[in-house]
């Protein structure tokens, strides 16, 4: 067994490689050029050859101890030069190609903050790189391939299969950049030991073993729920990784579930959005030829948990072999490297009515749900794994008792060491000390969440929160009951958010209309009413402007999330024209 002193990537990479050289490590299904999928693989041996190999060429192209950003698609190229960028001792930053539609403000802002020596690419999006860094003032950075980088070596250059060299756990292993604001990135430094630990901490709480499991997934390798469950824990834990590519995902979102039709014993993961999506677009025929039987976990995470959407996918797949059981309501976050909890294992998602008005007002009480109360529905995301959680008073620091309403604080040997080139901010978010303790240091999550009957509830983000006249609204509540008043309005695609009038703070709800719209202008007014009778009648506030926007624009995050933060400055900036909103602006339902 190793030691925790060699607890990096490399060495779990290189006991993989030693103990099981012929296993399949690492398998890409590519849809691009066939419906099926074509499938690609690397063992443990040859992934470990390949990495080993180009590492040495990143070290010999001084990028040890520097930064080297990858701007390759989701392939197998991508996670050879992750790993050979954190083997080689540099620190690898996980971007995307300049390709992917919308996000070119973002990449250009993490590259610009990131400074890396170098952009790995691929051979089929090299020239789009070179013209995106080309573009970019004051951007010194040359895009790269594999091969590039090893052609350029004189023969003796590179030995084969590379040189012998492991970071230290304590070293940066990579930048994970949040996904949220494009102006201000934030790359969150984990090391080697961090990520490790997360894995382990994964690996036992989703009951994952070597030899009996794997991983299947689509999301981007760029995401940290994407980079560590698609690349890390299966290193860690010597277990095949399957994967595909987001688009494959978006297209056709069966390919998804035959995967894990056809791998079994799969950990797979994915944003609630994801799990409505395929109830919504798997077909009856489609649903007819497959297997969930033998899902060893599939995670919901990285946004708000919905009953509606587990009760949804749950009736369409059961007849399939899909048990609630399987289904693992999960929290986490980037600066944590990215989990933190789950569901118990062996049990049903658990669901809890909670009274609205107590929950705005921080008190956790539990009612039976009727027709004249008004309550909200949480799912419980368990107890973390290998970590502290503290629910604090943000105002006062103040550690609260279970059913009460705070900030989550964490401790851990997975929590990241900060931001990147931000003293002033890692201090405030990654050094917290609690009111009469400043022995130890937290992280502050910006969550808010509760703890009731041994399980954590996330109840929203702090900074999204909507206060109207003093009062407390959490905006996905809103954002539910808005998507459900009228059949115009397009699920998990709506931003509830705040702004400043001359009567104080007032709800602005953006919500885009089902794409089969043929003449929206013609619905809006009845969609309008629609929607402030329900907000109305539900929380109690008047919404003060409602946009019905077109398909796409309302912002999302690279993960797939509503932006909010954004969607509000696009809507004050005017984006949204006059004939998308509500004609009754500011008055009440």
């Amino acid at each position: 067994m190793l030691e925790i002193v060699s607890d990096t990537i490399s060495h779990h990479l290189a006991q993989a490689a030693a103990q099981t050289p012929e296993e399949t490590a690492f398998t890409f299904v590519d849809f691009s050029t066939d419906r099926d999928g074509v499938p690609s693989t690397l063992t443990w041996c040859q992934l470990e050859k390949r990495v080993r190999t180009l590492a040495t060429a990143l070290r010999h192209a001084g990028a040890a101890g520097e930064r080297v950003a990858i701007v390759a698609p989701q392939n197998l190229d991508y996670v050879v030069g992750f790993l050979a960028a954190t083997c080689a001792g540099a620190i690898a930053v996980p971007l995307f190609p300049p390709t992917l539609p919308g996000h070119a403000e973002k990449l250009a802002a993490a590259l610009a903050d990131a400074d890396p020596v170098l952009a790995l690419s691929s051979p089929d999006s090299l020239q789009a790189a070179e013209k995106f860094l080309a573009d970019q003032d004051g951007l010194r950075l040359r895009a790269v391939t594999e091969q590039e980088l090893l052609s350029g070596r004189a023969p003796g250059d590179v030995p084969a299969g590379g040189e012998t060299f492991h970071p230290r756990p304590e070293d940066c292993a990579y930048l994970q950049y949040t996904s949220g604001s494009t102006r201000v990135p934030s790359g969150v430094e984990i090391t080697h030991a961090n990520v490790c630990a997360n894995a382990r901490q994964a690996l036992e709480a989703y009951d994952i073993r070597t030899g009996r499991n794997c991983t299947v997934g689509w999301l981007p390798l760029y995401h940290d729920m994407g980079l560590v469950l698609a690349i890390v824990l299966p290193i860690v834990g010597r277990v095949p990784s399957v994967l595909m590519e987001p688009l494959a995902f978006v297209q056709q979102p069966v390919r998804w579930l035959r995967l894990l039709t056809q791998y079994p014993g799969a950990l797979t993961a994915a944003p609630n959005f994801a799990f409505d999506y395929c109830a919504r677009r798997v077909t009856d025929e489609e649903r007819g030829a497959l297997s969930l039987g033998s899902v060893a976990a599939m995670v919901n995470g990285s946004e708000p948990v919905a009953e509606q959407t587990l009760q949804r996918f749950q009736q369409a797949f059961a007849h399939v072999g899909m048990v609630r059981t399987a289904m693992r309501p999960s929290y986490g976050l980037a600066e944590a490297t990215v989990f933190v909890s789950a569901s118990p294992a062996g049990k049903e998602p658990t669901v809890t009515c909670f009274d609205r008005d107590a929950l705005a007002d921080g008190t956790a009480r539990v009612v039976e749900a009727t027709g004249t109360r008004a309550v909200t529905r949480l799912v419980g995301c368990g107890q973390p794994t290998g970590q502290e959680i503290a629910i604090v008073d943000p105002a006062t620091h103040v550690r609260l008792e279970d059913g009460h309403v705070g900030e989550i604080w964490l401790r851990g040997p997975n929590v990241g060491r900060g931001y990147f080139r931000r003293p002033e901010q890692s201090e405030a978010t990654f050094r917290a000390t609690l009111h009469g303790d400043h022995a130890h240091h937290w992280l502050r999550t910006g969550d808010l969440a509760l703890r009731h009957d041994e399980q954590l509830y996330i109840t929203g983000r702090i900074k999204d929160l909507v206060i109207i006249d003093g009062t407390n609204h959490y905006p996905q509540d809103i954002e539910q009951t808005v998507e459900s008043a009228h059949p115009a309005v397009r699920r998990h695609h709506t931003a509830a958010f705040s702004v400043l009038t001359d009567d104080g703070e007032r709800l602005v709800v953006v919500a885009e209309h089902v794409r089969d719209l043929a003449d929206p202008q013609r619905v809006l007014d009845e969609a309008t009413r629609a929607v402030r009778a329900a907000v109305s009648a539900g929380h109690a506030i008047a919404v003060h402007d409602f946009v019905l926007a077109q398909p796409g624009t309302v912002p999302h995050t690279t993960s797939g999330k509503v932006a909010r933060g954004a969607c509000r400055e696009r809507y004050l900036q005017g984006v949204w024209s006059s004939a998308t909103r509500g004609q009754t602006a500011g008055a009440s339902a």
